[in-house]
């Protein structure tokens, strides 16, 4: 009994600690738009993401940068935001990109080797124009993986 209350006062502690800090944000741009982002380059935050989250700002986002390119796929788990994923190249170019509902524990794969996953309030990529092929720029300025 005295672990699963110390187990169920740990948890929100690991969760802040993990998070991405959604105060530090860096810009980039696909097709002329601008986006703000935060970035998720570690395995804790990579694993956490927007979970939890009840809301996203507008023309706001969470990358999540991998330390090589690989074959990778997300899934919306405790995260309760509708959301689209763009799977992006190591030179910026969006290979495909999916549509997420919340709660879904549908796994959305990249159409290949993706060192980055974009993701954004659903819809944002369709409203904008956005379509595999694109290019991400600012991507030299994020933060590398860990």
């Amino acid at each position: 009994m005295k672990f699963l209350l110390i187990a169920l006062f740990a948890t929100p502690i690991i969760f802040d600690t993990c998070q991405a800090n959604p105060l530090v944000t860096f810009p980039i741009e696909i097709n002329g738009k601008p986006l703000r982002v935060e970035v998720a380059n570690t395995e804790k935050s990579r694993l956490i993401g927007l979970m939890y989250r009840k809301n996203l700002g507008a023309s706001r986002g969470m990358i999540f940068i991998y330390k090589k390119e690989k074959k990778t796929a997300m899934w919306m788990k405790n995260t309760l935001i509708p959301l689209s994923v763009a799977f992006v190249n190591k030179n910026g170019e969006i290979l495909n990109i999916e549509k997420m509902e919340p709660l879904d524990l549908t796994h959305h794969k990249s159409a290949g080797l993706a060192k980055y996953s974009l993701e954004v309030n659903q819809g944002w990529f369709a409203k904008n124009g956005v379509k595999p092929g694109d290019k991400l720029w600012g991507l030299e300025k994020l933060p590398t993986a860990q």
